[in-house]
C-alpha cells in the first residue's frame, strides 16, 4: 500500500519515451513500428489461414485486404494509444504514481483499440489475455510470497479442469462459448463418435451383426496435430537464420518440445477415447460416469508436456463456460461489452508488468512487446520507477538512457554509452 502512495515528479520523456523529448514525435515512431509489424503479423496470418480453410476467389478480392486492415488497426492502436495515454496522465497529474506509467496508461488504450477489431474476434483476444493477466498476476504472488505455487501444479489443475469439462461435454453444457480449446473439441468430437457407435452397434444387435468394438485410438492424427503446431511456432525464428545459420532448420524439425506437444494431444484424446470406450462396452451403457473417469485419466497426458499456460487457458474456459451457462439459467446478468472490458482490464494487467516487474510476464509476450515497439519498450528508465519497490530495472541493470537536461525535470543520470 506504501508503494501506491508514492509519486515520482519526472516527466514522460524522462520515463517513458527516452529516445525523444517531443510526446508527438514518440507517438508517431510507436506508431509507425506498430503499424508495419502488426501488417506482417496479420498480413502472414490471415493469408495463411484463407489457404488452409480453401476459401475462393470472392474472399481474396473483397474480403481478405479488409480483414487484414482492420486488425492491423486494431494492434497498431493499442500500441499507439499507449504511448499517447502514457504523456497524457502525465500531464494531468503532474506527476506519475505506481499504476500510471502501465495500467493507468493501457487501460483506455486497450478498451478503445478492442472496439476497432472485428466482433468475431473479440472472444479469442479476450480469452488469450485474460489467460496472460492471470498467469502474471500469479507470478506476481509467487515473487512477493503471497502465493506458494506447488510441485506439478499445472498437472494438478489440469486434472480438476478436465474432470469438470467431462462433465459438461456429456451434459452438452459449456459449449455455447467463442471458441474451444482443441483438446475440449477433440473430447466432444469422441463423445459424438461414441454416441454413434454406440447406436449403430444396438442396431447390429438387433440385426444380429457382431458386438461392438472400439474404434481405432486418435493418437496419430493428434500427435501431428501436436507436432505441427510447435513446428509452425519455430518457422518464424528459424526463417531469420536460413541463411547464416541453415542447420536451425534441422532444429525445427527435430525439436524435443514438437514431440512432447504431440505425445500430450495424442495420449490425451486415446486415452479418454479408450477409457470411456471401454467402459461402454464393459457395463453395456452410456454413462455420465464414463466421463469422469476417461478424463481424469486423460489429464495425466499432461505429464509428457507440463504447460502453466494450456492449464490456465482451460480454467479460463470453464469460467467461460459456467458464465454463459448462468446466463441461460437467468442467475447471472448479461454485460454487453464484458468481453472489451474484460480485454481491457487485462491487458492493462499485462502491461503494468511489463513496465514495473518485467521479470513476472510471459517472456513470448515480453518478445511481442519488444516487436511491435521495435525495441523501445527496453528504453524506458526503470531506475526511477525502482522506488516502488518492484524491482523494475531488475533487467535493465546496464541501461541508463541519455537524457537531454534541458527537457529534464530531475538532473538525469550520465550514461555509459548511448543505448538508442
Amino acid at each position: 500500500m506504501a508503494a501506491l502512495s508514492k509519486s515520482i515528479p519526472h516527466s514522460c520523456y524522462e520515463i517513458g519515451h527516452t529516445w525523444h523529448p517531443r510526446c508527438g514525435r514518440a507517438f508517431a515512431d510507436i506508431t509507425q513500428g506498430a503499424l508495419l509489424e502488426s501488417l506482417r503479423i496479420y498480413g502472414t496470418l490471415y493469408l495463411i489461414a484463407a489457404i488452409l480453410r480453401k476459401r475462393k476467389l470472392d474472399y481474396y478480392l473483397h474480403k481478405l485486404l479488409p480483414e487484414i486492415l482492420q486488425s492491423t488497426s486494431f494492434l497498431t492502436a493499442n500500441g499507439s494509444l499507449y504511448i499517447a495515454f502514457f504523456c497524457i496522465l502525465r500531464r494531468i497529474l503532474g506527476k506519475f504514481y505506481f499504476w500510471t506509467p502501465g495500467f493507468g496508461a493501457a487501460l483506455p488504450a486497450s478498451y478503445v483499440a478492442i472496439l476497432i477489431e472485428r466482433k468475431s474476434r473479440r472472444g479469442l483476444l479476450t480469452i488469450y489475455m485474460a489467460n496472460l493477466a492471470t498467469e502474471t498476476l500469479f507470478r506476481m504472488g509467487v515473487s512477493r510470497g503471497t502465493i506458494t505455487p506447488l510441485r506439478h501444479g499445472e498437472v494438478q489443475g489440469w486434472l480438476e479442469r478436465i474432470y469438470i469439462l467431462s462433465t459438461k461435454i456429456h451434459c452438452r453444457e459449456g459449449r455455447n462459448s467463442h471458441t474451444f480449446f482443441c483438446t475440449g473439441s477433440s473430447l466432444s468430437k469422441e463423445r459424438e463418435k461414441n454416441k454413434t457407435q454406440r447406436r449403430n452397434d444396438t442396431a447390429n444387435e438387433h440385426s444380429g451383426g457382431n458386438k461392438e468394438t472400439c474404434g481405432q485410438s486418435g493418437f496419430i492424427r493428434m500427435f501431428s496435430v501436436g507436432y505441427l503446431i510447435q513446428c509452425c511456432l519455430r518457422i518464424p525464428s528459424a526463417f531469420r537464420h536460413l541463411f547464416t545459420k541453415p542447420s536451425r532448420l534441422l532444429s525445427l524439425l527435430y525439436n524435443k518440445e514438437n514431440f512432447q506437444l504431440g505425445a500430450f494431444l495424442g495420449s490425451f484424446v486415446s486415452i479418454y477415447k479408450g477409457t470411456s470406450c471401454f467402459l461402454r462396452w464393459v457395463r453395456n451403457l452410456d454413462d455420465e460416469l464414463h466421463a469422469l473417469i476417461a478424463g481424469s485419466l486423460a489429464g495425466m497426458s499432461m505429464m509428457f508436456y507440463k504447460s502453466t499456460t494450456i492449464s490456465m487457458y482451460l480454467a479460463s474456459k470453464l469460467v467461460e463456460a459456467m458464465y454463459f451457462k448462468g446466463i441461460e439459467a437467468g442467475k447471472v446478468p448479461y454485460f454487453p461489452h464484458a468481453d472489451s472490458i474484460i480485454y481491457a482490464v487485462s491487458t492493462a494487467i499485462c502491461f503494468q508488468a511489463a513496465v514495473m516487474e518485467v521479470q513476472n510476464l510471459r517472456p513470448s509476450y515480453w518478445k511481442f512487446l519488444l516487436r511491435l515497439t521495435r525495441g523501445r519498450f527496453a528504453v524506458m528508465n526503470r531506475k526511477v520507477l525502482d522506488v516502488f519497490g518492484t524491482e523494475a530495472s531488475m533487467h535493465f541493470k546496464d541501461f541508463v538512457p541519455a537524457l537531454d537536461p534541458r527537457h529534464t525535470v530531475a538532473p538525469p543520470e550520465r550514461p555509459l554509452e548511448r543505448s538508442w
